[in-house]
C-alpha cells in the first residue's frame, strides 16, 4: 500500500454491518453512505463500511432507461428480488449475502475530481493487499463479457469477481466495490444476462453490456478461501485497516463520528428512490 493511502487509513474507522438483517430496502445502505458521507465532508472521519444484502438486484442509472427496463424489474420482483436504481456509476449488480460490498467513505482534499482515477487505485490496493496472502494477483482492467464492466474491474486468471464505482459529492466521495466472495459467479453473471435480454428490447446492443457467463467467478472458486469465503474476506480487509491505523488517528476520529438515525436513512433512501425513478 503506496504511503499516500497508508496515511489516510491511519484514522479510518470501520462500520461493519455484514451481518446487519434488519433493513430489507434495497436503496438502505446506498442512503447510509449517503449522509455518511455528507458527515465526512463537514469534518467527520473516514470511514470504511462493510455491508451485505440478502437478495437485491441493482441497476443503473442507464440501465433504467432501456426501452424494457421496467418489466426487467417486475420480473426480477416476482423472483423475490428486491430492486433499486443506485446513485453511483456502474451498471446492473445483482447483490446477495455471498457478495462483500465496500465503500470507501472519505474527505476531498482539493477542489475539483483531478483524484478521481487515484481514487480507485486506493480501493484496488486495499482488496489486493486484503487478498495478498491467498497468493494469487490481482489484475485490474475491462474483462469482456463481465457484468457492470470497467476499467477498474478486478479479476484473478481473467475472470472478474469485483467492480468498483464512485458517487462524489461538494466536499467528499464514496467508493464503492463490489466484490464476489462466494457462491456461483457464473449464475450471477446469467441472471443479469437475462435482465438485460428483456430490459434491453428494441434498444440498440451499444446501450447495455453484453455479459457472458464465463467472464465472472467467486473468490471462493479462484482462491480456494473456503466455504466462508464471503466472512473471511471481509476479515482480511479489517486486518489491512487495523494495520494501518494509529491510536492517535483512531481515537480523533472516534470523537468526530455521528452516525445517522434509522429513520434519517429510511428518509434518504425515500428520497433516492424519487430522485433516480423512471422519468
Amino acid at each position: 500500500m503506496t504511503e499516500e493511502n497508508s496515511d489516510v487509513f491511519s484514522s479510518m474507522l470501520i462500520l461493519d454491518r455484514m451481518n446487519e438483517r434488519t433493513q430489507q430496502d434495497a436503496l438502505y445502505p446506498f442512503a447510509l453512505d449517503e449522509l455518511l458521507c455528507k458527515e465526512t465532508g463537514r469534518g467527520g472521519p473516514p470511514l470504511c463500511h462493510i455491508w451485505r444484502h440478502p437478495r437485491s438486484f441493482i441497476i443503473g442509472l442507464r440501465d433504467s432507461r432501456l426501452p424494457g427496463a421496467e418489466k426487467a424489474r417486475a420480473w426480477l420482483e416476482s423472483m423475490g428480488y428486491r430492486t433499486a436504481v443506485r446513485n453511483s456509476g456502474g451498471a446492473a449488480v445483482p447483490l446477495d449475502s455471498g457478495v462483500v460490498n465496500l465503500s470507501l467513505i472519505l474527505p476531498k482534499q482539493g477542489v475539483g475530481d483531478e483524484r478521481f482515477r487515484s481514487d480507485f487505485e486506493r480501493m484496488y490496493d486495499l482488496i489486493r493487499e486484503a487478498l495478498a496472502h491467498t497468493g494469487f494477483a490481482v489484475d485490474k482492467g475491462e474483462i469482456s463479457g463481465a457484468y457492470c464492466p470497467g476499467d477498474f474491474d478486478l479479476s484473478i486468471g481473467g475472470r472478474k469477481f469485483c467492480g468498483i464505482a464512485q458517487r462524489r459529492q461538494a466536499h467528499a466521495y464514496v467508493v464503492q466495490a463490489f466484490v464476489i466472495a462466494e457462491g456461483s459467479g457464473q449464475e450471477r453473471a446469467q441472471l443479469v444476462r437475462e435482465f438485460y435480454d428483456r430490459a434491453g428490447k428494441g434498444a440498440d446492443t451499444a446501450d447495455y453490456p453484453l455479459v457472458e457467463s464465463s467472464s465472472t467467478a467467486s473468490l471462493k472458486d479462484l482462491t480456494g478461501l473456503g466455504p466462508n469465503a464471503a466472512e473471511s474476506f471481509a476479515a482480511a480487509v479489517k486486518n489491512v485497516i487495523r494495520s494501518r491505523q494509529t491510536p492517535e488517528g483512531t481515537a480523533a476520529s472516534a470523537a468526530r463520528l455521528i452516525l445517522p438515525l434509522t429513520h434519517e436513512v429510511t428518509e434518504m433512501a425515500e428520497q433516492l428512490k424519487l430522485r433516480y425513478a423512471p422519468k
